[in-house]
């Protein structure tokens, strides 16, 4: 009895846990715009933008539909490059920028040579919030190859890691910057690069 009471007392108190949801459905651009005449494909399975061939001109971000606030968000992401700038991100909490109408603000979770694993502020604040410790990234690390990415925002406190190494715990001390907002997925621009990202699943809090 003591426990039938403590099960009933504690589902009561918790919050009940919603499962993960899939934002991608391998085959379709559903629940997502951007620029999927040039820029993004799919190929493999996977949301894939860039070109090898030929320099990525400016950012481009493929986006959600609609937004989310507290959540957990898994995916894996392949980086490959040929020369110049060869660098993506995962935005979060973020909003279309109206001029240029190609970029977006907010939260991103970088990816890339330097940038691994950091947190920065895309045409806001543009700037790493948090330096990713490079040593234990380059461990765990796989370059040219899969990589998995988590990220979870609660409140004002915003985690990463990368293949399950945390590389960022961060709480954001301004009250005006918005905890809610679209998902986007960026190629950077600048360089002969192309980014891949599957198995993209949100679970909100």
């Amino acid at each position: 009895m003591f426990y039938a009471t403590l099960s009933l007392f504690l589902h009561l108190l918790l919050p009940p846990t919603q499962a993960p949801i899939s934002l991608f459905d391998g085959r379709t651009f559903n629940g997502w715009e951007g620029d999927t005449l040039h820029t993004w494909q799919i190929k493999d399975g996977a949301l894939t933008g860039g070109s090898l061939t030929k320099t990525v001109p400016h950012n481009e971000f493929l986006r959600t539909r609609r937004s989310y606030s507290d959540f957990v968000l898994e995916l894996d992401f392949k980086l490959t490059g040929t020369e110049g700038f060869i660098n993506g991100g995962v935005q979060f909490r973020s909003t279309r920028h109206t001029s240029p109408d190609y970029e977006m603000i907010g939260y991103q979770a970088d990816i890339g040579k330097d940038y691994w694993g950091c947190l920065y502020d895309e045409s806001r604040r543009n700037k790493v919030l948090v330096q990713a410790d490079a040593a234990p990234l380059a461990k765990v690390l796989k370059l040219n190859d899969w990589n998995h990415y988590k990220i979870q925002c609660k409140d004002n406190h915003i985690q990463l890691w990368i293949n399950d190494l945390k590389t960022v715990d961060y709480t954001e001390p301004d009250a005006s910057i918005p905890k809610t907002g679209l998902i986007g997925l960026q190629i950077h621009g600048g360089g002969k690069a192309l980014i891949q990202y599957k198995n993209i699943k949100i679970t909100e809090l």
